[in-house]
């Protein structure tokens, strides 16, 4: 079974580009919402974050998740050892995620594919990408948040000429129609070398 990296930037539009895919019967693993979901129910990582963070990081039994999104913003150290963490176990996740799924590919969706070098590990890596000023547009509206941190998380991520150089596919998200048309280009290719 071929297994596909999608990426992009912040505010690119990656979750509509899965949805896409979706819709034309391909399982999606989105890393970001699994990661979440773990680090809330896997006591092995629970024990492993309150080691790093300390009691706070866990309110109520679920991850603190302001507390947590404010300290590794402002200490990258700190970033890296709690991806040290949760990466290997997400990756055994989707492994045995990947093990059960019927289909001739599967997608996994993480922003950081780059970043962290885990593109390797994929057979073909579609990445989403879309002016800037639409995406800080895009992730203001969705998140409410300011304009400044939406620019540091831009600044944090690998720059698009960078991601679409090592991209076997890349999709231009501004309209969503011309989207839905790559997106079952890309599928149909796919499709072909999955035979």
């Amino acid at each position: 079974m071929i297994t596909v990296g999608l990426t992009g930037g912040i505010g690119s539009g990656k979750t509509t580009v899965a949805k896409a895919f979706e819709t034309l019967g391909i399982p999606i693993y989105i890393a970001d919402d699994e990661a979440k979901k773990l680090m809330n129910t896997s006591k092995v990582l629970k024990r492993k974050l309150i080691a790093l963070f300390g009691e706070v990081a866990y309110k109520d039994n679920e991850l603190n998740r302001p507390y947590i999104a404010k300290a590794i913003f402002n200490d990258k150290s700190l970033l890296k050892k709690m991806n040290a963490i949760v990466h290997p176990k997400v990756g055994k996740h989707f492994i045995k995620w990947k093990n059960k799924q019927k289909a001739p590919y599967v997608i996994k969706e993480a922003a950081i594919l780059f970043e962290n070098g885990s593109y390797k590990n994929y057979d073909y890596i579609i990445t989403v990408t879309a002016p800037e000023k639409t995406r800080i547009d895009r992730v203001l509206k969705r998140d409410n948040a300011s304009i400044e941190k939406v620019k540091a998380i831009i600044a944090n991520q690998w720059q698009d000429d960078v991601k679409v150089r090592l991209s076997d596919f890349v999709i231009v998200n501004t309209n969503l129609e011309n989207t839905k048309a790559e997106v079952l280009k890309i599928h149909n290719k796919l499709l072909k070398k999955s035979i």
